[in-house]
């Protein structure tokens, strides 16, 4: 009897061994995003810092592996992609229109790579990279006829990192909402640092320079502006610094929710101009993890909820309830198309 016993032990320690040493099972390959920023850095309260949410989104929600390079400046794009590439990641994410073109040339020669690029779009499309685009002019133009119907001293201003259409785009909707409540109200509110008209204005030609930020808001708050929106990235900290040392002024911020972004300046920010590239990136990731990438075109508005402008916060109490009233009816002619934001 105690061999039969002995005998099966040993079987089944035999069978435990045979297991323990055989063909294991290959974990699941885990989907890798990388993200590649522009110049003004990760921690930019702005774009760059948006679309690194979308990119923790992602993680969060799918699961996946997800990292980012930084740009210092215009030359580490390409190497950034390349490093990226190299190390095997499924899909890339590059921040800002000044990438168009290693973007491009990456994607060309790297076709089962995914790629979506923050405003920017092709034409004719690449067939792996989809364009996270946004008409922030129409949330622009709500900000710029809320600005009118809030000034004291009939004047406004603007001004812009790099003279680029993802920046411009601001500065033109911007402007025609200001002319729209003129033309409303019968009022002449005036826009200082932009010109739809000359297609021009003022550009401090960066997106990292605090002290330039500083300085052209000091110019637009000395020739009168009270009201100021600087499209600029962390150029326009320096900007609501300005702001904050001037009673009396308000800023408006652009790309995120500043007053959450930028929490220091809430008292003096009346509202921003929002792109909700957080949800885009997560979206475009979303699509390349399960199969449904499509290259091609995303375009972020109001009616998507892609773009819009973020509540009052410390100034509800300040606009008038006839003024949202009126912004919530543009909203809607803007989304029907009756009102023209003057972007083309």
């Amino acid at each position: 009897m105690r061999k039969w016993v002995l005998t099966f032990v040993t079987l089944a320690l035999l069978a435990t061994l045979v297991v323990a040493c055989g063909p294991q099972p290959t974990p699941e390959k885990k989907f890798k995003a990388g993200m590649i920023t522009d110049v003004g850095g990760i921690d930019d309260k702005s774009f760059n810092a948006t679309s690194w949410q979308g990119m923790e989104l992602a993680r969060d929600e799918l699961g996946v592996e997800v990292a980012y390079l930084e740009s210092q400046q215009q030359a580490d794009y390409a190497s950034n992609i390349t490093q990226f590439i190299d190390q095997g990641y499924d899909m890339l994410v590059t921040v800002g229109f000044l990438l168009g073109d290693d973007t491009k040339k990456f994607a060309e020669q790297n076709p089962n790579t995914k790629f979506a690029i923050v405003d920017f779009a092709y034409d004719p499309p690449i067939p792996n990279v989809l364009g996270l685009t946004f008409a922030t002019d129409e949330a622009a133009f709500l900000a710029g006829y809320l600005a009118a119907g809030m000034t004291k001293t009939g004047k406004v201003g603007t001004f812009g990192g790099i003279k680029i259409p993802p920046v411009t785009i601001f500065m033109v909707g911007f402007e025609y909402g200001v002319n729209y409540y003129n033309q409303k109200h019968g009022t002449n509110v005036q826009v200082l640092g932009w010109s739809t008209a000359k297609d021009d204005g003022v550009f401090v030609g960066n997106f990292e320079s605090t002290d330039d930020g500083r300085r052209v808001g000091e110019e637009l708050i000395a020739e009168g502006a009270d009201i100021i929106m600087p499209v600029a990235g962390p150029v326009g900290l320096g900007t609501a610094a300005a702001v904050k040392d001037h009673p009396g002024t308000m800023l408006i911020g652009v790309d995120t929710d500043w007053c959450i972004s930028a929490a220091e300046y809430c008292p003096v920010i009346l509202t921003s101009v929002m792109k909700n590239m957080h949800i885009a990136v997560r979206d475009a990731i979303k699509m390349a993890k399960e199969g449904t990438f499509q290259g091609g075109v995303y375009v972020g508005t109001l009616k998507n909820g892609g773009v819009g402008i973020a509540p009052f916060h410390e100034f509800d109490n300040d606009v008038p309830a006839s003024l949202k009233a009126e912004l919530e009816e543009i909203q809607k002619g803007i989304i029907n198309g009756t009102i023209d934001t003057g972007w083309k």
